[in-house]
C-alpha cells in the first residue's frame, strides 16, 4: 500500500434544479466577469446554454461567450480563449459541457496569468504560479475532468495530444443535472461508459494488492457502470441510471479508486497518439486497445485480472487455471464492449489497419522520441508499444 495525499476541492451540485445556482456559485469564488466556453450546437439546441447566460444576466454578472470546442480540443481554440479573456479581463472561466469543454476551459485559465506560451506546460510541465479559476456546468459525463486535476490538449502542429495536472486546475464547482444527458447519442452514452470504467481500470491494475478498501470501491463503481449503461441505452431517459453514470464519472476520476495504489495509465498513453492520429472518439479508442494491453500485460498480475474477472465481469472463477480465467475476463470485457457498441481493435475503430508506419510514429510520439516509457504493472518501451498496436490491429 502506498502512501497518499487526497484533496478534492470541487463543490458538487448534484439534481435536477442545479443550474438554478450557476451565478451564486460562480460569486462565491469570485468571478466579477465571466467566458462562458462550450462546444458545438447541442448546448444551444438544448436550451442550456441560453438559460446560464439568462441566470448570469439576472445576476448582473458580465460574460463573454466563446464556442467551437471539437472533442480532442485544439491548442488553438485554447490561444483564442486565452487572447478573449485578456483583451475582456475575464477572471473566471465557465465550461458548458463535457471533458473536452472542460479541458479547454481549464488550459485557457492556465494560460491567461502565464507570459510565456500555455503549451510549455503541456510540453515541459511545471507548477503555475496562478490559474484562474473554473467551474462546470457537465453535460457529458465521461472524461472526469469536473472533479479532476487534469487537461488534455491537441496540438495541431504534429497532432500531438498530450496532457498536464495540477490540483490548481480543479474546478471549484461542478454543475451536474442528469436530465441534460437524456438527449445524448447511444454511441456517444457508451464511449462515455467505456471512458469512465477505464479511469478506474487505470488505477486498478496495479501491482499494489493490499489496499483492500480502494479495490472493493473500485470494482463497485465500475459493476454499477457497467449495469447502468444497459439500461440507460434502453431507457435514455432512465433518470436513476443517468445519475449513476453521471456521478460515477466523477468519482472514477477524481483520485478516489487510486487512494493507496501505485496507477498505470499506459492505455490512455496509447490512446491518446491514436487519437491524435486519427481523430477518433477517446472512449472509443481505449476500447480498442485495452483487451490488447492486457492480453500483453496480464501475466505481471494474473491474481489481480483474476479478481477483476470473477468480482466484475462475472467470470466463474477456476482455481485450477487462473490464467484462463484472467483470459476469460479479458474477453468477457470484449463482449461488453461489443454489446454497447464499442470497437475492440483498430481496425473496427477507423475502418482499416493501421500502417506499419502509423504504427511506429505512435510509438515515437508516445515515448517522446525515444526517450521515455509508459506504465507502471508493465513498463512499456516503444516496442512493447508497438507489439500492442500491432496486436489490437
Amino acid at each position: 500500500m502506498k502512501d497518499f495525499n487526497y484533496n478534492v476541492q470541487t463543490e458538487i451540485v448534484f439534481g435536477e434544479q442545479s443550474e438554478e445556482q450557476v451565478a451564486q456559485l460562480v460569486r462565491n469564488y469570485g468571478g466579477s466577469k465571466v467566458l462562458v466556453h462550450y462546444g458545438g450546437q447541442s448546448a444551444v439546441r438544448s436550451g442550456l446554454l441560453d438559460k446560464v447566460c439568462r441566470l448570469l444576466t439576472d445576476a448582473a454578472i458580465p460574460y463573454v461567450q466563446l464556442g467551437g470546442v471539437v472533442p480532442n480540443p485544439r491548442l488553438s481554440k485554447v490561444n483564442e480563449g486565452i487572447a478573449l479573456c485578456r483583451a475582456e479581463g475575464v477572471d473566471f472561466i465557465l465550461a458548458v459541457g463535457g471533458g473536452s469543454v472542460i479541458d479547454s476551459s481549464k488550459a485557457i485559465a492556465l494560460g491567461v496569468p502565464y507570459d510565456g506560451d500555455v503549451w510549455d506546460f503541456y510540453d515541459h510541465g511545471g507548477n503555475p504560479e496562478k490559474v484562474l479559476p473554473v467551474g462546470t456546468v457537465l453535460t457529458i459525463p465521461a472524461a472526469g475532468s469536473e472533479m479532476s486535476w487534469g487537461s488534455v490538449i491537441t496540438n495541431e502542429e504534429g497532432d500531438i495530444k498530450t496532457g498536464f495536472s495540477s490540483n490548481k486546475l480543479r474546478p471549484k464547482f461542478a454543475i451536474m443535472n442528469p436530465v441534460r444527458t437524456f438527449s445524448l447519442p447511444p454511441y456517444q452514452t457508451a464511449a462515455g461508459v467505456t471512458d469512465i470504467m477505464m479511469h478506474t481500470m487505470e488505477r486498478y491494475f496495479t501491482h499494489d494488492d493490499d489496499m483492500t478498501l480502494t479495490t472493493e470501491l473500485a470494482e463497485a463503481l465500475l459493476r454499477t457502470m457497467k449495469d447502468s449503461v444497459f439500461a440507460v441505452l434502453d431507457n435514455p431517459e432512465d433518470y436513476r441510471n443517468r445519475a449513476q453514470i453521471m456521478w460515477g464519472g466523477s468519482l472514477a476520476h477524481n483520485g478516489l479508486t487510486g487512494c493507496g495504489v501505485e496507477e498505470d495509465w499506459a492505455t490512455h498513453q496509447l490512446e491518446h497518439e491514436l487519437s491524435g492520429m486519427f481523430d477518433v472518439t477517446h472512449g472509443a479508442g481505449l476500447s480498442a486497445l485495452w483487451p490488447s494491453w492486457a492480453r500483453y500485460v496480464y501475466k505481471e498480475n494474473v491474481s489481480r485480472f483474476v479478481r477483476f474477472a470473477v468480482n466484475v465481469m462475472g467470470v466463474t472463477n477456476d482455481f485450477a487455471d487462473p490464467e484462463g480465467t484472467a483470459l476469460r475476463g479479458i474477453s468477457a470485457v470484449e463482449d461488453f464492449y461489443r454489446a454497447i457498441g464499442m470497437p475492440v481493435n483498430i481496425p473496427e475503430l477507423i475502418g482499416r489497419k493501421a500502417t506499419d508506419e502509423e504504427i511506429s510514429e505512435m510509438a515515437r510520439k508516445c515515448t517522446r522520441n525515444y526517450t521515455i516509457t509508459k506504465g507502471a504493472l508493465k513498463v512499456l518501451k516503444a516496442e512493447d508499444m508497438v507489439n500492442i498496436y500491432k496486436m489490437a490491429n
